[in-house]
């Protein structure tokens, strides 16, 4: 089949989706399909007409994920036409010309619905979540609320939007993070008011609105769904602080062991809850889930990810394997599952 892999975009998580892209790229191209890795900001410029008869390889300019967020502005500048769209130059004609699009977009702009509703009106496939599901899951105000309606256990928080009186107010320590990020980037462990009014200023710089939380001291686990049937329960364990940016794409920073060494029980518990989760946000294909287990055995689920990181370090691959399926595999059944 001929596939775009499209990554790349101009949130904070383009490095990551840049990294996904070239997994992905390789794994389809060596399943015998005709694919193509394109930044969906900076797009293509080339003649298109025989493009996916090239045997140019796409993922040669891949880097790996740096430990730093990359420079959104600097990212905007990389642009050289005046177009205000967020498609670059010939990138919805290359979608158009595909059988399917393989989204590796991460954060604004790839997961949370909008490009999922544009190629919905135009009639091209693409993998993962439709606009409704990346919308909800997106926004982690309106999560938490559908956690509740679901009884999703979830940590106890507050949205705060900027300039807005608190009403309330979550004792430290606490968690503060930006509403509609991800890969933990604008997410910060406050344990005082000074540390408090600093972090919701950092938080503040990645968008207008912010979610408080109770910190949960404890161990972290995810939890991918495929066609809504959990995976084995990963466990990240960070040599140093929690699972931030750098823990989640740096090699060696980070002990991940899947399937996770607890109670069978509570294995059964997080993948329980993770399936609700992916029926409570309306999820399709695949998505994966953050959990945190208090140290008095406590499980809570702090988010869903629509489009899940698919790099050299990433969990879901990693519990896919532990179910028996390689990467190649599982880039298939997601492809499979669009169609």
């Amino acid at each position: 089949m001929k596939i775009v892999v499209l990554a790349g975009g101009s949130s904070t998580e383009r490095d990551v989706s840049l990294s996904s892209g070239g997994m992905i790229y390789k794994a389809l191209k060596q399943r015998g399909h005709k694919a193509i890795l394109l930044d969906v900001w900076l797009g293509y410029a080339g003649d298109i007409g025989r493009i996916f008869e090239q045997e140019t390889d796409w993922a040669a300019q891949v880097k790996a994920v740096s430990e730093d967020d990359p420079d959104i502005e600097a990212i905007k500048a990389m642009r050289r036409d005046d177009s205000k769209s967020f498609f670059g130059p010939n990138v919805l004609e290359l979608c158009k010309m595909a059988d399917c699009v393989f989204l590796a977009l991460h954060g604004a702009n790839g997961e949370d619905g909008r490009i999922q509703a544009c190629f919905d009106l135009l009639g091209i496939p693409y993998t993962g979540a439709d606009f409704v599901g990346s919308c909800l899951a997106m926004d982690k105000g309106i999560t938490k609320d559908i956690f509740r309606t679901w009884n999703i256990p979830t940590p106890a928080g507050i949205r705060l939007k900027k300039g807005e009186r608190e009403e309330k107010k979550v004792p430290c320590p606490c968690i503060v993070k930006t509403s509609c990020g991800g890969s933990s980037i604008g997410v910060y462990i406050a344990g005082d008011d000074i540390e408090y009014e600093k972090a919701k200023e950092e938080a503040w710089r990645y968008g207008d609105e912010i979610i408080v939380e109770q910190y949960i001291k404890g161990r972290e686990f995810s939890v991918g769904v495929i066609d809504g049937k959990a995976l084995p329960v990963i466990e990240m364990a960070p040599k140093e602080g929690f699972y931030d940016y750098r823990n989640k794409y740096q090699a060696g920073t980070t002990i991940e062991t899947c399937p996770a060494q607890i109670p069978e029980e509570k294995s059964r518990e997080m993948q329980e809850i993770a399936e609700r989760v992916f029926r409570g946000l309306r999820l399709k294909s695949y998505a994966r889930m953050d959990f945190v287990m208090s140290v008095q055995g406590e499980v809570y689920c702090l988010e869903g990810n629509t489009l899940p990181g698919m790099t050299p370090t990433s969990l879901l691959p990693q519990e896919a394997a532990a179910a028996g399926m390689d990467f190649g595999e599982l880039c298939e059944k997601i492809l499979q599952m669009a169609l």
